[in-house]
């Protein structure tokens, strides 16, 4: 006959607590990691945001001489629908709109596609 193995009160406690730490210790691990990735990301974010800054007055003088299509007042350009009612494009547009919290009139719509 096989003999079982008992294990007492303390023993379970301290299997619990261990297990315990070893995951906390590893989810404050994996936080650091993510902070100091998103303070890397941020730190990136800048330094090429400056870079687009000083290369934006050069490229701002070049497109002055195609004059741009006259659009309506508050519209953002043409929206090509495809296979797609055009009061259900307006609905998506409106939801869109409404999920974002801006205005449609900010947002710019390239193409509705239904997907079949």
């Amino acid at each position: 006959m096989k003999e079982r193995l008992v294990l007492g009160i303390g023993d379970n406690l301290l299997d619990a607590v261990l297990g315990y730490l070893v995951v906390f210790i590893g989810l404050t691990l994996l936080m650091t990691v993510i902070v100091i990735v998103g303070k890397v990301m941020v730190a990136q974010s800048k330094k090429s945001s400056a870079k687009t800054e000083a290369a934006k007055p050069a490229e701002a003088a070049a497109p002055a001489a195609t004059a741009p299509k006259k659009l309506a007042p508050g519209s953002a350009g043409d929206v090509k629908i495809y296979d797609t009612d055009p009061r259900d494009a307006a609905m998506i547009m409106a939801i869109v709109a409404d999920k974002l919290g801006k205005p449609l009139n900010e947002l710019r719509f390239r193409s509705i596609k239904e997907v079949k």
